[in-house]
Formats: C-alpha cells, sequence, structure tokens
C-alpha cells in the first residue's frame, strides 16, 4: 500500500512539471503525418546552436519528402537539448506572388514525434516599412534532462500546396504605416509552393518553456506521448529583413507611390518624398526615381 501511494505520489510530481497547455493539447495531437524513423535518419541535420538566426532556401535541389501528406522540400534542424528553454521564431519570406506554408514536428533525441505545430500556427503577417509579407510563428520548447539535442524538421503537404494566402498590398501596408489615407486597390494572392525561403531565429534561457521535448520518465518507461498540437504559444516577433522583389510593382501601387512623392515634393516635404521613394524601390517600382526628380525640377 505505501509503495502504491508513493508511486501515485511520484507521478503526480512528475506531471505537474508539464505546462498544463500541453497536456490539453495531446487530445488534438493526432493530425502529425506519419514519417517512416529511416527517412527521418537519412536527412542531414543542419546544426542550429543558440544565439542564431538562419536563412534557408528550399530550392529544387534541397531534401524531400513525399510521403503521405507531405510533399516537396523539408528543412530539418538540430538543436542542442542542453542550453535550458528554447525559442524559435520561423519566418516564411513570401517572394513575389508565392510562399512556403510551414509545417513543423519537433523529436526529441530519439527522433520520436514529440510536438506538431501545423501550417496554421504560422498565420500571415503583413508588411511594414521594413519587413516584407511572410508567415510567422514562435515555438517555446523545453528539452527534458539527459539529452543531447532535439531535431526540427519543417515541412509542407499537399493540403497547403492546394491553398493560398491573401496577403496585403504593399502600398496599402505603407500608407498605414506613415499615417497617409490607404489606398483602394486590390490586394495580391500568394500562391503556396513545395519551396520557400526561411529564417529561424533561435535563443536559449535557462527557465521552462511551453513544450517538454522528450520523456521525464527513466528510459525503461513507456514510450512518450503522440505528437502533440500546440496553438497557444505563440508570441510577437522580430521583423523578418525584406525580401528582394522578383517582379514589378502593380501598376497600381506604381501610380499610388508615384502621387504621393509628386504631393509631399508639391508640400515642400522632400524627406517625406524620399522615403516614398526607398520604400517603392524596395517594392520593386521602376519609375518612382524619375517621378522624384522631374517633381523636384519643377
Amino acid at each position: 500500500m505505501k509503495k502504491n501511494l508513493l508511486s501515485l505520489c511520484l507521478s503526480l510530481s512528475l506531471l505537474a512539471a508539464v505546462p498544463a497547455g500541453v497536456n490539453a493539447a495531446q487530445n488534438d495531437a493526432n493530425t502529425a503525418p506519419a514519417i517512416s524513423s529511416q527517412t527521418l535518419r537519412n536527412l542531414s541535420w543542419t546544426p542550429l546552436v543558440p544565439p542564431v538566426t538562419q536563412d534557408v532556401t528550399l530550392g529544387t535541389s534541397s531534401a524531400e519528402i513525399n510521403q503521405g501528406e507531405i510533399q516537396g522540400a523539408v528543412g530539418a534542424f538540430a538543436l542542442p537539448a542542453d542550453r535550458g528553454s528554447l525559442e524559435i521564431t520561423l519566418t516564411s519570406i513570401a517572394t513575389g506572388k508565392t510562399v512556403y506554408a510551414p509545417n513543423v514536428l519537433v523529436l526529441d533525441e530519439q527522433m520520436r514525434p514529440a510536438a506538431f505545430y501545423p501550417s496554421s500556427y504560422f498565420p500571415y503577417q503583413k508588411p511594414g516599412i521594413v519587413s516584407s509579407d511572410r508567415l510567422e510563428g514562435t515555438l517555446k520548447l523545453t528539452p527534458a534532462l539527459g539529452q543531447k539535442q532535439i531535431y526540427l524538421l519543417v515541412y509542407t503537404t499537399r493540403q497547403d500546396l492546394a491553398d493560398t494566402t491573401q496577403m496585403v498590398n504593399p502600398a496599402k501596408a505603407f500608407a498605414a504605416g506613415v499615417g497617409n489615407a490607404v489606398p483602394d486597390i486590390p490586394d495580391p494572392i500568394a500562391r503556396h509552393t513545395p519551396t520557400g525561403t526561411l529564417s529561424l531565429k533561435v535563443t536559449a534561457e535557462q527557465k521552462t518553456g511551453n513544450v517538454m521535448i522528450g520523456q521525464i520518465f527513466p528510459s525503461s518507461a513507456p514510450a512518450a506521448a503522440a505528437p502533440v498540437v500546440v496553438g497557444s504559444t505563440q508570441a510577437p516577433a522580430p521583423a523578418a529583413a525584406p525580401a528582394k522583389p522578383s517582379e514589378p510593382m502593380l501598376s497600381d501601387s506604381e501610380t499610388y507611390f508615384n502621387d504621393a512623392i509628386k504631393k509631399a515634393v508639391k508640400a515642400g516635404d522632400v524627406d517625406k518624398a524620399l522615403k516614398l521613394l526607398d520604400e517603392a524601390e524596395r517594392l520593386g517600382s521602376k519609375t518612382a526615381r524619375k517621378t522624384f526628380i522631374e517633381s523636384v525640377k519643377h
């Protein structure tokens, strides 16, 4: 009786060490696509030692997984498990009218699924003065003691590839950012692709995060729980570096910036006109500089 009571107390104390949000999420954690252990072990895992910011291009020459629902290029990363809690901000940068919709599967040291973040966890973020269109989310993980490293697999799915992302016209975003009237122009739609551009920012801190990665029981205990879907730990993240435009600016956007430059010069606000010129050229304008020069001459 005493032995059973001691075991019960020990079990309760271990469960208390796991954040409540994780236990609640486990009830819905059966949506992660299955990946064979052989496929995982055949991947080349890129080490990320915090603090670090890593830009990654997932192209036609990158590793791919075409298994079940998973389709296209993948990113595979190994992170240290002895640096305390890890905070990972994952950004997928839109290029032109395309974007890679990321899913993240977190694996413990034995490459067993420990946490799953579907593409819905990485919502669209509109462009700003120094940021571009992107999908972005933040993961907070706490590796269990005794592990040397954990793994992050980034991939997209067939369902994601069938979807699109509604973006915000950059001219609208800029107008809102500088306090101008928002123009009535259409917003672009980004097609989801099996390749893309990622940015990962990883930091470590010696305090408990939101998701425990790896078993908190001895190795002789039963296997770890099934993958978990966590949707309540997202936090604001630093803006991603702007992506260089891959195509000319839309005609409506050209007109908006050119008119705004002319008005700023006419009002004698050359600094504002220069800011508009810089933003327009960053977004792919081919006529903003000519408009600025001609406005100043007159």
